[in-house]
């Protein structure tokens, strides 16, 4: 019997070591996908083609907007091609602390403005410089010049990796040094959309100049790792061990960032600059959750906007008032 219960102990060995080497093999193989679906430059823009007509089909087709947050889209897309016809946008490159180039629109405003704008988009394939252009629309009618680059891996920057806010906050840094080597008096909001909105408060957890005077962040995640937990649940029914442990390993070994360190969650707990939070109670991307915890973790002079009815990204269209009443109104105490 002895004999007997040490060659079946052997082979559940043998079987569960197998078991481990496939799941190993499979949650590799899992994770290049993940990453190179996730993480790698995107394939299409919907900015090829760039008319109020494909960015509102597009936003139409992924949210099923009602009529008058479609009315205040057309009404967007008017103030920016009005602004667009009276402004020509500089394009400056800048090169990244680890040898990418780092491309921006800088569009001037009045000659004797000295407030600054840094607008950071959003994510993949509808992600590039020209996006914050809506939002820009705004700033410029308040008399700011503004600064929109595209994010590593994005429009015209490079990059071999999307840094999801993390390694972006680095570009962002010479961003802001770039502004204040231009005009030294500046004083610079820094502006963020999901992805640009981690980025914006992963920024403000580093050692700022005084020249940063305020963050806006608008549906922004509380880190990358929470952020794709959930998208592994939500699509595939699946929590992070192992796939997302793994990934993260690959991730590194290729030359990536460590995806647990990327945390806006971390950051905001350092930043002592005022932050206003805004986010969609519709938001089915990223919840409105995750605006509260990091409401909650901001050590600094704090605000939080919720707008009912708004799914991702599109608190500014769903209701503008409220919005762009909130942005201006917070600003207005530090510029």
């Amino acid at each position: 019997m002895t004999g007997h219960r040490r060659r079946a102990k052997k082979i559940a060995v043998g079987v569960i070591v197998c078991l481990l080497l496939a799941a190993a093999a499979v949650g590799g193989w899992l994770g290049n996908v993940l990453i190179d679906m996730a993480l790698c430059r995107p394939k299409e823009s919907i900015w090829e083609n760039d008319s109020y007509a494909s960015v509102a089909a597009d936003v139409e087709a992924s949210y099923k907007v009602s009529d008058k947050t479609q009315e205040n889209m057309l009404a967007a897309y008017e103030k920016r091609q009005a602004w667009l016809a009276r402004v020509k946008p500089e394009q400056e490159t800048l090169i990244s602390r680890d040898g990418y180039e780092l491309v921006a629109n800088v569009y001037p405003g009045p000659a004797k403005s000295h407030k600054w704008a840094l607008l950071l988009h959003g994510y993949g394939y509808t992600g590039r410089k020209e996006e914050m252009e809506y939002i820009g629309a705004e700033y410029a009618a308040r008399g700011y010049w503004i600064l929109a680059p595209d994010l590593r891996c994005h429009g015209d920057s490079e990059g071999d990796f999307i840094g999801m806010g993390w390694t972006d906050r680095q570009d962002i840094l010479q961003w802001i040094d770039y502004i204040i080597a231009r005009d030294a008096r500046a004083k610079i909001a820094l502006h963020g959309q999901s992805m640009g909105g981690a980025a914006a408060l992963m920024t403000a957890g580093e050692e700022l100049p005084d020249q940063v005077k305020a963050v806006v962040s608008d549906c922004a995640y509380t880190s990358v790792w929470d952020i794709f937990s959930r998208k592994l649940k939500d699509w595939y029914g699946v929590g992070p061990f192992p796939v997302l442990y793994e990934t993260n390993l690959i991730f590194q070994l290729r030359g990536g960032y460590n995806l647990r360190k990327a945390s806006a969650l971390s950051q905001v707990a350092k930043s002592r600059l005022p932050i206003l939070f805004i986010h969609g109670e519709a938001d089915d991307f990223v919840p409105a959750s995750m605006a509260r915890q990091l409401y909650e973790r901001a050590a600094g002079p704090k605000e939080l906007l919720t707008v009912p009815g708004a799914g991702h990204g599109l608190s500014n269209y769903v209701d503008p008032e409220a919005y762009y009443g909130k942005v201006f109104s917070f600003l207005g105490d530090f510029f």
